[in-house]
């Protein structure tokens, strides 16, 4: 908890400053950065028990539905490049409204009702799911195929929003998980974070122990050193940078202890992933 304590004025200076630029919460809206910023109102809310932050939250949460909203799920983003619907974006959405919901139980109902909304859309039977749907889920987006982790991140939210609402897609996806996890391999820094994420909720369960283990040996094999005390995660190669990766792959092994390991603090590399609670 110290850690936190002393890394939230750092994190409320950010928040300040992407308000002064238009960025966040008042920029554009796209629904990945919604889900996570949704997720630190709720931690910052919950660390300094200050309303502004909870009424900020579902502020946020209502213009996301004004804007990206559709009768069945939400749209990618603002911008006219970013139309259709991710599932894994959903799924953070969802996972977004399930620690509002915390605090306010109707999000919670939010949250299960988009999961039983868009499952069918995207999930292929015994197969995988759908990476990209089209805006109104009526078909697969052109160019677009499966999802190599989607299913993994749907088991994994279903399970944490509610077991028991949620039963039948959880067990769809369990049947994937449990066809893939044996083989699983991923080598993408963005994808191993996330995998390590996944994985910590429930760490006795053999796919997680297998996603976690394969997970933090490539990890550790993409860190590369620039000089004392500092460096970064490549993405496959170490002159190929993608900050936006770099970020997940500082994020999600923090919860799983691989930043740890590298002798660098996680609030070191990236200054306030350890405010960010629900994470």
């Amino acid at each position: 908890m110290a850690a936190t304590s002393e890394n939230i004025p750092k994190v409320l200076a950010k928040l300040e400053w992407m308000r002064e630029q238009h960025i966040w919460p008042n920029g554009l809206r796209y629904l990945w950065t919604d889900a996570h910023g949704v997720c630190l109102l709720v931690s910052l809310y919950k660390e300094l028990q200050e309303e502004k932050y909870l009424q900020e939250a579902e502020s946020v949460v209502a213009d996301v539905y004004r804007v990206l909203g559709r009768p069945r799920g939400l749209r990618i983003g603002e911008e006219p490049d970013r139309d259709g619907q991710y599932f894994h974006y959903l799924t953070k959405w969802m996972y977004a409204l399930h620690q509002l919901g915390k605090v306010k139980p109707e999000y919670h109902e939010r949250a299960v009702n988009l999961a039983k909304d868009v499952h069918h859309a995207f999930y292929v039977p015994g197969v995988g799911v759908r990476w990209k749907m089209l805006e109104d889920l009526s078909g697969p987006y052109p160019g677009y195929g499966l999802g190599g982790l989607d299913f993994y991140d749907g088991f994994v939210t279903y399970r944490l929003l509610d077991p028991a609402a949620l039963s039948a897609e959880i067990v769809n996806m369990q049947q994937l998980v449990m066809k893939d996890y044996k083989k699983f391999s991923c080598t993408q820094d963005l994808g191993l974070g996330e995998c390590l994420w996944m994985s910590h909720f429930f760490p006795d369960e053999e796919w997680a122990k297998t996603l976690r283990q394969r997970s933090e040996v490539t990890l550790d094999s993409m860190w590369v050193p620039a000089g004392e005390g500092s460096g970064y995660f490549c993405r496959r190669r170490a002159e190929h940078r993608v900050r936006f990766h770099e970020l997940r792959g500082v994020v999600r092994p923090a919860v799983g202890g691989a930043v740890a390991r590298q002798g660098l603090p996680a609030a070191r590399v990236f200054p306030h992933v350890q405010v960010w609670g629900c994470l």
